[in-house]
């Protein structure tokens, strides 16, 4: 008898472990800034980078725990990023184009105006040109944890934009990571890794669903990825990729579907374990002896700036030029205001974005204390005004109807339709 839990609807149990996730995180995070600047604080670095062997590479060393955390277990969190994406695109609210068009246009211009202004405050430094990523991402989890702080006051609609911004937000991010944060290749290595992948596909293409196998190969893919120079993460994304899926579109997920399944069983781990870990071990910053000089250098004013004007400016602002040229409608049941205030939210960029300054700056531990600085600021002032904006907005007139009918699609489909008004509405 197929277990019950998998049969519900993988957007209502992301709903639910994001918000509950996304508390912890930030507990996690406020944690580790707590001790870090107690007289615990020294105790706390040697633990997280202490030594536990055994030399995977000769480039990264000894792996340390801090090490196991971010290229290991992060490889875990890509794994279920990507099976969210290729879900989504298949069979969710990415499966068109007429319900990919805003969200693509929405995280693109949140990606590339925080860039630019990031570029403006910080690119003409020597050594930090590299940075340009890092107030790019979004993370959904410390996200939707404030979305959930609301209550009622926040509209479902907005917390399904805010989830399809940041899917698509994850795919540029891992995009970037491949690209741009890639230094040495070693190609024996990546044709490992490609064969590796050609055996995945070949077991899905034939009909393989032990999700034994698939995890297996992935174990073994991420070890050839860690050795061709390509940043280990992004096997999770690919060999979420070769998953075997059953669509189910209007129906709660399939119980025999492996990549349902899998979701299901990542998301509670993903949510609860690996990412406020992530987060208590890289959020720790000791503030104790921070100057203002060092507060407004270059480095974190371009991270803070990016993250709280550049996140609002590119996707309110793209979302309100495409109400008003016609390409999208407006989000059902949510006011200008409201939107306003989640694209605010969008700039808490903390999980992904300490990510990325990690790899943006390796082995130049200032820099990344730097670079933890503004994300820290951004993000925290982010969240801030946007808890306030959203908290006191006025409610859409037809916020309660409109709530009605997204539930029952959600609780009873396990898919909804599209959140925004027909082109043209509500322009």
């Amino acid at each position: 008898m197929p277990n019950k839990s998998t049969s519900r609807s993988a957007l209502r149990d992301f709903l639910e472990s994001e918000s509950a996730g996304g508390m912890l995180l930030i507990f996690a995070a406020a944690l580790a800034m707590v001790i870090a600047n107690s007289a615990l604080g020294e105790d706390y670095h040697h633990a997280i980078h202490a030594m536990t062997g055994p030399v995977l590479t000769d480039k990264l060393g000894p792996m340390t725990v801090h090490l196991w955390i971010n290229d290991g277990l992060m490889a875990i969190f890509f794994l279920l990023v990507g099976l969210e994406i290729k879900r989504e695109f298949v069979d969710g609210r990415l499966a068109s184009w007429d319900r990919r068009r805003l969200p693509m246009i929405a995280a693109a211009a949140g990606m590339v105006v925080p860039a630019a202004l990031y570029m403006l405050f910080a690119g003409s430094t020597p050594g930090l040109a590299q940075g340009w990523a890092i107030p790019a991402a979004t993370d959904i989890a410390f996200a939707i944890g404030v979305l959930a702080l609301l209550g009622k006051r926040a509209p479902t609609s907005l917390k399904l934009f805010l989830v399809t911004v940041a899917i698509v937000d994850d795919m540029g991010a891992v995009a970037i990571i491949a690209l741009f944060y890639t230094a040495e290749i070693n190609l024996i290595a990546l044709g490992a890794a490609a064969a590796i992948l050609a055996v995945m596909y070949a077991c899905n293409r034939g009909g393989v669903r032990n999700l034994a196998v698939y995890l297996l190969l992935f174990a073994v893919l991420w070890y050839a990825m860690l050795l061709s120079g390509v940043h280990a993460t992004i096997a999770g994304v690919l060999a979420a990729m070769m998953v075997p899926f059953d669509p189910t579109p209007g129906a709660p997920d399939s119980a025999t579907s492996p990549l349902h399944r899998l979701e299901h069983g990542l998301h509670p781990w993903v949510a609860f374990a690996i990412v406020p870990l992530f987060g208590f071990a890289n959020a720790g910053v000791d503030i104790g002896g921070l100057t203002a000089e060092q507060i407004f250098a270059p480095l974190p004013l371009g991270i803070a700036a990016g993250l709280f004007f550049g996140k609002q400016i590119g996707i309110f602002g793209s979302v309100w030029l495409c109400v008003k040229w016609g390409i999208a409608g407006k989000l059902r049941g949510a006011t200008w205001l409201q939107i306003y205030g989640v694209s605010l939210l969008c700039g808490i960029g903390f999980t992904m974005s300490l990510f990325i300054g990690g790899l943006a700056f390796p082995g130049n531990a200032l820099l990344i204390e730097e670079a933890k600085i503004g994300i820290l600021m951004g993000s925290l002032v982010a969240a801030l005004v946007g808890f306030a904006v959203l908290r006191f907005a006025p409610l859409d007139s037809d916020h309660a109807a409109v709530e009605a009918e997204t539930h029952a699609e959600i609780n009873g489909d396990g898919d909804v339709t599209d959140t925004s008004e027909p082109i043209g509405v509500g322009a």
